[in-house]
């Protein structure tokens, strides 16, 4: 079976997006569905290309066993609308943003992520200008979104 590809998009890609990264990629691991997923991330504005995450970031992911040191900020590409089959925004701001980038036969493939994930029609919140704690409430969002997620992908895959 070939695996989903899934992308998640945030504005820099440096705080939200490689967070979620991180998630989805340990708790697919956990629950022996990595086999089943391949998963990246991406901004939808060019100023991090080339960057780690923020550190806060890393250091929320670190606190639950999860690195994400490794990652590196990467604008979204007109190719990833093709390569991918779910991209996940963080925001209505992103998923605008994708949609207008996105070819008329790829942007069913935008959602927003909680709302796709578990169908809460909301925002996850940019914790850029906020302390750990923001980051942390980041963290805890996007494991119960990844959870939700992974149970989605566990139904197709049984």
């Amino acid at each position: 079976m070939k695996p989903v590809r899934v992308l998640f998009v945030c504005l820099g890609n440096i705080c939200r997006s490689p967070l979620a990264e991180g998630v989805l990629r340990a708790l697919a691991e956990q629950k022996g569905l990595a086999f089943a997923l391949e998963v990246d991330s991406a901004g939808t504005g060019a100023w991090h290309i080339g960057d780690p995450p923020d550190r806060r970031s890393i250091q929320a992911a670190r606190r639950h066993g999860i690195d994400i040191s490794t990652l590196r900020g990467r604008q979204v590409a007109a190719a990833d609308f093709d390569d991918f089959d779910i991209i996940l925004g963080m925001d209505e701001n992103n998923v605008r943003t994708l949609r207008r980038l996105a070819s008329e036969g790829t942007a069913q493939k935008v959602h927003l992520f909680l709302d796709y994930a578990s169908g809460e029609s909301r925002d996850v919140p940019d914790p850029y200008y906020d302390g750990p704690e923001a980051f942390e409430a980041l963290y805890q969002m996007l494991e119960a979104g990844c959870s939700s997620l992974l149970e989605r992908f566990g139904e197709r895959t049984s």
